[in-house]
């Protein structure tokens, strides 16, 4: 049984699709329950943000377990198997477990080194928990990639050249504006989430004069005016539905609420304003930018600006050497967990031995008292267990460090246990054969 991952991401996938792949947490229960109902799969956990959908299995084949997962996302998101496996990749094992440990430190993202990540990995492993789709394979991951993370971000200086999503999208507001800061400006803020919070919380920071915000649950934007203005910023709520008439009193507008639908479009624009979406699906229809004096920054916007990335900092080459002992650590424990039944079924199998030669003895020696028998057993069993001792102890060495391909090889000659591991797989899903190639590869 090993970790595999199959996804897409802002690296590998136009924002388009990723908006067709986006689940809320409704289908994201829906599909870590049909991914564990697959024979090939015992347990899922999601990972679906604006700029990725990643689908963590652990599974007991791995061209089988490929295939499930893409069959589970072609029937949940409607979109074709040709067209995923188009932009898919795959990692497995160890591979995957590094890629985990990468996007939890923001080594992945758009922005690199934001902090964002690191919360929505740690939700989607929670809710994942709640939903009874994580077993120990994942749980040691998570856990594993969650300490990776916060080391990344305690231990480097990724966090001073890492912006969040959000700050990079108000960076970019600012300079199509031609402004340094939002001083003298107003905002209005739709939704009341995480997201719209940290634009409001850095709209704050940046010197906006004043926050309008809206959110269909009216007393949850209260709740953020209220902080806004302890934070001393003046903030007013008005009604969700009132939100076209705001957009004629503001200068910048931030949307991020996770609807299926707009909550800005060209019909509500009434004159020049800087729009920002921060949702996917978007918020905000590209229309609006027909309107004169309009401009907006989306996810898309973004991925395109940050197309072929930064060169690689100092930070970025620290954070990844934690990475590297996060994963020699934790590919080691995980050496240890898979020997360790081998190690008790053969501890197992020697005490049943001892029992059946103690039975023959009592009726073979009936002569000897109940004693004599049971220092025989004892005499029998420690025998058994310093013949043991060396082997299981040296077996657990080899499998914590990296040699458990060939001992585990010498393990199951010498005991006959089958002992295996998963060579680490990092490809792209497309130049995967589907179940039928693999068929036709066996009649031949």
């Amino acid at each position: 049984m090993s970790v595999l991952v199959v996804g897409m991401s802002h690296r590998s996938a136009p924002v388009a699709l990723l908006e067709r792949l986006s689940m809320d947490d409704n289908v994201q229960t829906q599909t870590t329950s049909a991914l564990v109902e697959r024979q090939s799969l015992s347990e899922a956990m999601i990972i679906s943000t604006c700029n990725r959908l990643e689908v963590y299995t652990v599974t007991n084949a791995f061209h089988t377990g490929v295939q499930d997962v893409v069959d589970v996302l072609e029937e949940i998101s409607g979109v074709g198997e040709e067209e995923l496996r188009g932009y898919l990749y795959v990692r497995y094992a160890d591979a995957a477990a590094e890629h985990m440990m990468t996007v939890a430190s923001g080594l992945d993202s758009m922005v690199v080194g934001e902090q964002q990540i690191i919360g929505q990995v740690r939700t989607s492993y929670q809710d994942a928990q709640e939903r009874g789709t994580v077993g120990p394979g994942l749980h040691a991951l998570a856990q594993t990639s969650l300490r990776a993370g916060k080391r990344v971000h305690a231990e480097t200086e990724i966090d001073d050249e890492g912006a969040s999503m959000v700050t990079y999208a108000l960076d970019e507001a600012e300079a199509a504006m031609g402004i340094d800061d939002f001083k003298g400006k107003t905002a209005l803020v739709l939704g009341a989430g995480a997201m719209a919070s940290l634009a409001a919380t850095h709209l704050g920071k940046r010197g906006i004069d004043k926050l309008i915000i809206a959110n269909r649950t009216r007393s949850r934007a209260e709740r953020l005016a209220e902080h806004s203005r302890e934070a001393g910023v003046a903030a007013e709520v008005v009604d969700f539905e009132a939100r076209a008439g705001a957009l004629g009193r503001v200068d910048v507008a931030v949307s991020a609420t996770a609807t299926d639908e707009y909550t800005i479009t060209a019909d509500d624009i009434s004159g020049p304003v800087m729009l920002v979406d921060l949702s996917l699906p978007r918020d905000i229809d590209d229309n609006v930018t027909t309107r004169e004096g309009v401009q907006l920054v989306n996810i898309e916007y973004l991925h395109e600006k940050r197309k072929g990335g930064d060169a690689e900092s100092e930070a970025h080459r620290v954070a990844e050497a934690i990475i590297e002992e996060e994963l020699a650590s934790y590919s080691s424990s995980q050496r240890v967990r898979d020997v360790t039944p081998a190690v008790t079924q053969l501890r197992r199998s020697a005490a049943s031995l001892v029992d059946e030669e103690y039975r023959r003895l009592q009726s073979k020696l009936p002569h000897l008292d109940e004693e004599e028998l049971r220092e025989v057993a004892r005499s029998m069993k420690r025998v058994v267990d310093k013949l043991l001792h060396k082997p299981t102890v040296k077996v657990k060495e080899w499998a914590a460090g990296d040699g458990m391909i060939s001992y585990s090889s010498a393990l199951q000659e010498l005991f006959d246990l089958p002992v295996q591991t998963a060579p680490p797989v990092s490809v792209d899903a497309q130049k995967l054969p589907g179940l039928d190639e693999l068929d036709g590869q066996k009649e031949k």
